[in-house]
Formats: C-alpha cells, structure tokens, sequence
C-alpha cells in the first residue's frame, strides 16, 4: 500500500487529531469552547479552522492546487493572525500535522517502507509552512497598516476640533480622495 492510500484510509483519524492538537494550542477555556460547539455560527472560528485543515488535507493527498491551498491556509491564518500569538504560534499548526501522520501511521510506515513517500509528503508540508508564513505577514502588515491609519485619522481630527489645523486649499480635493498626507500644517 502506498502512503497516499493510507491516508486516504485514516483522513478522518489524522484531521481529528490534528484539529483537537491545534485546538490545543489555545488556552483551555477557549479549546473547550472550540471544541465543543460545533455549530458554524455559534463558533466561526472553530468551524474555520476544522474546514481549512479537511481542505488543506485533501489538497496535499490530491497534488496541492496552490490557489486553493492559499485559500485553506488564508483563512486559518487570518484568524491566528489576530490572536495573541506568536508568528511561530500562529504558523506551528501547519507543523502539526507532520506529529500526527507520523503517530498515527508509525506502524504501517515501519512496515511497509513508507519512509521515503513520507520524506516527500514532509517536504509539501514544509512548503505550506513557508507558505503560511507569508500569508501571516500580510495579515500583519495590513492589521499595523490599519492601526496607524486610524491614530492618524484619530490625531488629526483631534488637531481640527482644537482649532490647531488649517487646511490648505490648494489641496482640498485630497481630503476628499482619503489622502490626509501634507493636507494640514500645525499653527
């Protein structure tokens, strides 16, 4: 039996165990939350991450269409984006799943030589680490983008309704188009 027929055979044992291992990860309250309420509405994030892993999961089993890959690892991402977590925190689950395939196949690859379809399915995971990593950048980047843009919306009305701004009238229609850069000067 080949390694990909044997996941195939135990997806529901893997993408178990994998999600309750991610699951893991959060504090206790929270795991307990995700894990336990299963409706996508009551808890989005739960239902995010159990839907990206199956879909992450079936992609790599299937030859890795990157743009649905993208897809899966996105949406997981922006929500350990905006978590308290580390970049290493927030990317680690993609390393997981290496854990669990090796724990739960451990017997099967022993005896049936499967080392080396492994090495090759570890490699594919590793490059959807380094592909996450860049996804969880963007996140970043576009969350800091968006907290320097409202202190700076926030500061400049607080200059306006101080009465310390003057606008310069030759630049009025960049108010108007969202662009506040050099639109006032301090009196």
């Amino acid at each position: 039996m080949n390694l990909k027929n044997l996941l195939s055979e135990k997806k529901s044992a893997i993408l178990k165990r994998w999600f309750e291992v991610i699951l893991e990860t959060y504090s206790a309250d929270t795991s307990s939350f995700l894990k336990r309420q299963k409706n996508r509405f009551a808890n989005p994030v739960g239902y995010t991450i159990s839907q990206g892993v199956d879909g992450l999961f079936e992609e790599l089993l299937q030859g890795s269409n990157s743009d649905r890959i993208s897809l899966f690892l996105d949406n997981i991402i922006r929500i350990r984006a905006i978590q308290d977590l580390s970049p290493s925190q927030a990317i680690g689950f993609i390393f997981l799943l290496k854990k669990v395939i090796r724990k739960e196949l451990a017997k099967e690859i022993r005896e049936d030589g499967l080392s080396e379809e492994l090495l090759t399915l570890e490699s594919r995971i590793d490059d959807l680490a380094l592909l996450s990593f860049d996804i969880y950048m963007k996140c970043r980047e576009k969350i800091y983008e968006l907290k320097a843009n409202e202190v700076r919306n926030r500061t400049f009305g607080l200059l306006k309704r101080a009465n310390l701004l003057y606008e310069l009238k030759e630049q009025e229609t960049d108010l108007e188009d969202g662009n506040i850069d050099n639109l006032y000067e301090t009196r």
